[in-house]
């Protein structure tokens, strides 16, 4: 068995550089880190190009056996644990991760859903990704996403979604606006949420709509609100005004599941 040990290897520079969103783009890849994802991957049947185990893992029992019977099944590299430290991303990292190729074709937008989630330049990797969860959770199949949003692919995103990141598909939008009003076509509402309304989220009926998640500093922009059918609140009872992005996220996609089950 072969083992990098050199920080000059060039599939070592080849993974450090993925940390960067300009070369995953460039490269249609990104990486993951953790026995949980990479278990989550191999279920998911995911694009798993590359397995890179610290040699370290192979004499203790950090990675389950028959996790370690599956990862066999793929193109495994071993490198030192001093060169895994180098190329990982966590304070504590598991001696495992892996290169994921990235979906090429053009994602088209499901109609059949209930509702459609967009994020309109959402900036925290933590929020997206919890976004991320969120949406999986409450079995929807995709997110739309504006060209300023933070990078969906971005190691702390990836993290975030707990695995969401292989079953929810990401519609990047050139021009959000521009996709949003191309939705309403298809008979949704375009719903955001304001203060300046007296509606709240619980006064709204939650069938053919499109929910849309504004930017963490500015809300909504100010484009997206002329077009928007619906404003809604949550509504508060103590002296803050807003909530973490992805907080409110959650309380509003959980409104929705309660009228499902209603």
């Amino acid at each position: 068995m072969q083992v990098i040990s050199s920080k000059d290897n060039e599939f070592i520079k080849h993974i450090k550089k993925l940390k960067d969103k300009k070369y995953r783009d460039i490269n249609k890849e990104f990486i993951i880190e953790g026995i949980r994802l990479i278990k989550e991957a191999i279920e998911e049947k995911a694009e798993i190009k590359q397995i890179v185990i610290c040699d370290n893992c192979l004499n203790s029992d950090v990675i389950p056996k028959e996790l370690m019977y599956e990862i066999a099944k793929y193109e495994c590299i071993y490198v030192t644990e001093k060169i895994f430290s180098t190329i990982s991303d966590v304070s504590t990292p598991q001696g495992i991760l892996a290169i994921i190729g990235r979906n090429t074709t053009e994602a088209q937008i499901d109609y059949s859903q209930d509702i459609i989630v967009a994020l309109d330049d959402i900036q925290d990797p933590g929020n997206l990704g919890t976004i991320l969860r969120t949406v999986d959770s409450i079995g929807l199949n995709q997110i739309l996403v504006s060209k300023g949003t933070a990078d969906s692919y971005n190691p702390k995103v990836v993290r975030s979604t707990m695995g969401a990141i292989f079953r929810v598909k990401i519609i990047e939008c050139e021009d959000l606006e521009k996709t949003l009003k191309e939705v309403k076509e298809h008979k949704y509402e375009l719903l955001i949420t304001s203060l300046q309304t007296k509606n709240s989220i619980y006064d709204v009926d939650y069938n053919k709509k499109i929910i849309v998640i504004g930017n963490e500093g500015n809300g909504v922009s100010k484009s997206i609100q002329d077009i928007s059918d619906i404003k809604i609140k949550i509504p508060m009872f103590g002296k803050t005004e807003s909530l973490n992005a992805s907080v409110a996220t959650g309380i509003v996609l959980y409104e929705y599941v309660r009228q499902k089950l209603k």
